[in-house]
């Protein structure tokens, strides 16, 4: 904190964006304060095996990587503080934040990064089999299904990506799309249909995904014709979207119409000074940890050069 207890630099969300702006700013002396959130460590507690990410040619447990993420951050003089901010204030120069437990506080900086969540199907085995089998990200798990026949469900750019990807490492892919045509824009819904390996199911819905430990296929229905099958699939990837977590700042912070915060070109700068934007809350293209660790960096040195140019610090 300052003398006038006001701190130097907040940071609302943990995760690979929230830690690593932690890391910069404590460096350089910002003493930040982290609020985790409701999900402390972000969409990474729910992923077993991260091989994608460098210095780790082993690969890691993504709640271990979280830890030592935290761990890193508090080294370097970070309060952690595991409580969920309810509310902002970005009026004035100072801006405000509260707590769930009624906290108020002050801050000359906030970053965000409170990151998105995908959007799941609601079926019972698909929440048993995460993890094991059942992904929401086929950049980040499609490795370990080489070889393998999987399933994606969507029918929007975004599963048209990843049955794309898929289609590159998998002798079959199966598209489930649930009506009788794709949302996918007409240049993805060409490369669907332009991989030999790629077979769209129109009107086609999952029912259950099959399997104890790992996943063994899932069972399918038209939803036109009622008739049911089931496809032997090692992997299912569901690709219906993701929330951006930005419910908070909204009517003070530009965002599109996703809910994913804009910022200011080649910064992290949203439009109100002294606010920074990092990780999956303002990134709907990459959405790796890698990708968002490196906005979390940006955040943190905009957030120094600020302070530094007001004369703060």
């Amino acid at each position: 904190m300052t003398n006038n207890d006001t701190a130097l630099c907040l940071i609302i969300g943990s995760g690979p964006a929230g830690y690593t702006a932690a890391i910069y700013a404590a460096r350089a002396g910002l003493k930040p304060i982290l609020y985790t959130g409701q999900e402390p460590g972000g969409q990474l507690m729910i992923t077993t095996d991260v091989e994608n990410y460098p210095g780790f040619p082993e690969g890691v447990n993504g709640p271990e990587m979280m830890e030592l993420f935290r761990k890193q951050a508090e080294r370097f003089g970070t309060d952690v503080r595991m409580e969920m901010v309810t509310k902002v204030d970005f009026t004035g120069p100072v801006h405000k934040i509260w707590t769930e437990g009624g906290e108020e506080v002050s801050a000359h900086t906030i970053i965000i990064s409170t990151g998105a969540s995908a959007k799941w199907l609601g079926l019972e085995s698909e929440k048993r089999l995460t993890n094991m089998g059942v992904s929401a990200c086929a950049v980040c798990d499609g490795f370990f299904f080489r070889g393998m026949e999987v399933a994606v469900v969507g029918g929007g750019d975004t599963a048209a990506e990843e049955a794309t990807y898929l289609s590159k490492l998998c002798p079959k892919v199966h598209l489930l799309v649930r009506r009788d045509e794709m949302r996918a824009s007409n240049i993805m819904q060409k490369r669907v249909m332009n991989s030999e390996n790629i077979q769209v199911h129109w009107n086609t819905e999952a029912e259950e995904i099959l399997g104890g430990e790992s996943v063994e296929g899932v069972r399918v229905k038209n939803n036109k014709s009622g008739e049911t099958k089931v496809l032997d699939i090692k992997g299912f990837f569901v690709a219906i979207g993701h929330k951006p977590n930005t419910d908070l700042f909204k009517n003070w912070l530009d965002m599109d119409n996703t809910g994913y915060l804009v910022t200011k070109p080649d910064t992290s700068q949203t439009k109100i000074e002294g606010v920074f934007a990092s990780g999956d809350a303002r990134d709907k293209v990459y959405r790796q940890a890698v990708t968002a660790a490196g906005t979390g960096c940006m955040a943190a040195l905009d957030a120094e050069r600020y302070l530094t140019e007001k004369g703060i610090i």
